[in-house]
């Protein structure tokens, strides 16, 4: 399949976005990434039994991000690659991702880090880069099976106390800090998926500063 939703990019690809796709079936999610009036897109779909669609070449910009923010850089749709995971999101029945979907999701992004080179500070989640406004791939995709892979990174959980400040410490990290509510619990849906509560909690400043310390903050 191929979406008509991508136009030319500007600059290199630097970041992976990963995200679910939030809808009933696979079947709905690539009917609207390839209907020119959605105005939306991917560079790739993930079925839940592992089949992979390419629907947009990494060489062109799919509309995936949107409104976005990550260390720095805003309009992250320029420098990144976005693969959509069919999953029916918060909306309509979260659910655990499939083994064979994990496994096809996994090489995926390896093949993509690797060719672009792209940085572990820089695989995110929608989520990561649209606190505010997004939820996805929430907080049972396995982000610390796939750093254990090499794909972004995970903090072991073995880190001496911190009472630094969140603020700091996220906007180090890579996150938009304007909503610090938000931002902190998108942290902790990727970061420490039983407790997405918002709270500023020693735990939840422990682990931000190993996440710092791991990306080379």
């Amino acid at each position: 399949m191929v979406s008509p939703n991508h136009d030319a990019r500007v600059g290199s690809v630097r970041h992976l976005v990963l995200h679910y796709t939030g809808m009933r079936t696979g079947a709905e999610a690539l009917a609207r990434l390839c209907d020119p009036v959605a105005r939306v897109s991917s560079h790739y779909v993930v079925e839940e039994d592992g089949c992979v669609f390419r629907l947009v070449p990494e060489g062109r910009r799919a509309w995936h991000a949107g409104v976005s923010y990550w260390r720095g850089e805003t309009g992250l749709n320029d420098s990144s690659v976005g693969i959509e995971i069919v999953n029916p999101g918060h909306e309509w029945g979260y659910r655990a991702f499939p083994v064979l979907q994990l496994a096809a999701v996994l090489e995926l992004c390896l093949e993509v880090i690797g060719r672009h080179g792209i940085g572990a500070a820089n695989v995110v989640g929608h989520s990561d880069i649209a606190p505010t406004r997004k939820q996805d791939p929430g907080e049972l995709f396995p982000w610390a099976e796939f750093a254990a892979e090499g794909v972004g990174v995970f903090p072991a959980g073995d880190g001496v106390g911190d009472d630094g400040d969140a603020a700091a410490l996220l906007s180090a990290i890579g996150y938009d800090v304007a909503d610090l509510t938000a931002a902190v619990t998108a942290f902790q849906r990727r970061y420490r998926p039983e407790a997405v509560t918002g709270v500023r909690d020693p735990e939840s400043l422990t682990l931000m500063a190993e996440v710092k310390r791991l990306i080379g903050q």
